[in-house]
């Protein structure tokens, strides 16, 4: 005896189906938020990345400045390379690298030849299926360091003239009267990235 069913199985596959898709809908859209959380937390921390190394630049630029100042003074020459001597904020050029990428500087530090910066983004996530994220801005921290590239006798005042400056293995012959001869900052001092 065969017997037939009344009513078919063909409808019940439907309700699986759609929930199938649903959760992978819903899958798809949190990857994109965290794509797009990616995407901002990496355009944080470019801009951190710009802001430092614009102050340390800055920093950088005002001690090549004060030791061409004192060149006829190599008494103050160390103070001058061991980031002693006084630099006027270099934090402006940071704030407007920050705002170039689209943030904000928060906070910048400098002491001796280390700088420090913390942006924040003037974007937020953005909407997704995650709550909360239209109100969330992105922040990063960066610091950078200024290294001195040259080296000289640590006795200058044994002689009238002036001490050997020796920049990355070169030798500068250095001749007051005639700029050719003088090294120009980024000669004088490296500026970096460095870990957190």
């Amino acid at each position: 005896m065969i017997f037939r069913r009344t009513h078919g199985d063909s409808g019940q596959a439907f309700p699986i189906y759609i929930t199938v898709v649903a959760g992978l809908l819903f899958l798809a859209f949190a990857y994109l938020a965290v794509g797009q959380a990616a995407v901002n937390r990496g355009g944080a921390q470019t801009a951190a990345d710009a802001a430092v190394l614009a102050a340390a630049q800055n920093g950088r630029d005002q001690l090549a400045a004060a030791w061409a100042a004192d060149l006829l003074d190599p008494d103050k020459w160390q103070d001058v390379f061991e980031g002693k001597v006084p630099v006027d904020n270099p934090c402006g050029r940071a704030e407007q690298l920050a705002a170039q990428n689209d943030a904000t500087l928060n906070d910048c530090n400098w002491q001796l030849l280390r700088y420090t910066v913390d942006v924040e983004t003037n974007k937020s996530v953005g909407d997704s299926v995650v709550p909360g994220t239209e109100d969330i801005h992105s922040r990063a921290s960066a610091t950078a360091v200024i290294e001195p590239r040259c080296t000289f006798p640590g006795d200058p005042a044994v002689s009238d003239e002036l001490p050997q400056l020796t920049c990355d293995g070169e030798p500068w012959k250095l001749d007051p009267d005639d700029e050719a001869t003088m090294p120009a900052p980024e000669d004088l001092f490296d500026v970096h990235l460095a870990a957190d």
